[in-house]
């Protein structure tokens, strides 16, 4: 019998990934989380800016995509922007795009390709991603939804709604 990673675990290169919920996602995708279209801010936005932003809409996650042509940068994560804050790494002047604020994604993470992951994504492969994908040495909490071709950024979906979708849907 084959064992199942724990929410958040890191499956090996010799074990293939088996997803814990794969007999409530039935056919499920991305789209069907609902996720809530993504803030996207620019380099030259600044720190004060996002955390404003963050919280009006209380999201945990901001992309930060290129000005002109809306392509996909980075990030910024609230919680690591507020411990850049605390140690004054970041001010709230400074720019994202100047700044330790955002998280780059490049065509390779950490030895890693980019995962696309679109809202036709099954939910077994988002989990899968979310078990696998180390960021910071921990375990990656949300997914930037885009189009296939990486054009757009459509919205982000945590590890959190997908547990949260486990939970609304019956065994």
């Amino acid at each position: 019998m084959a064992s199942v990673a724990p929410a958040g675990a890191v499956a090996s290169k010799a074990e293939p990934f088996v997803s814990q919920w794969s007999d409530r996602y039935r056919g499920a995708t991305v789209e069907d989380l609902d996720p809530p279209a993504a803030l996207s801010l620019t380099p030259s936005d600044t720190v004060g800016q996002a955390l404003n932003a963050a919280f009006e809409r209380d999201f945990t996650h901001l992309t930060v995509v290129d000005g002109t042509t809306r392509a996909l940068l980075g990030y910024v994560s609230m919680p690591q922007l507020q411990k850049l804050l605390e140690t004054n790494q970041v001010t709230p002047e400074d720019t994202l795009g100047s700044s330790a604020a955002m998280t780059r994604f490049g065509f390779k993470r950490q030895g890693r390709a980019y995962r696309v992951i679109t809202m036709q994504t099954p939910l077994e492969q988002l989990e899968a991603f979310f078990a696998g994908v180390m960021t910071r040495g921990e375990a990656q909490q949300f997914a930037v939804i885009t189009d296939e071709r990486r054009r757009f950024v459509l919205g982000v979906a945590t590890a959190a709604d997908l547990e949260e979708f486990v939970k609304r849907r019956p065994a």
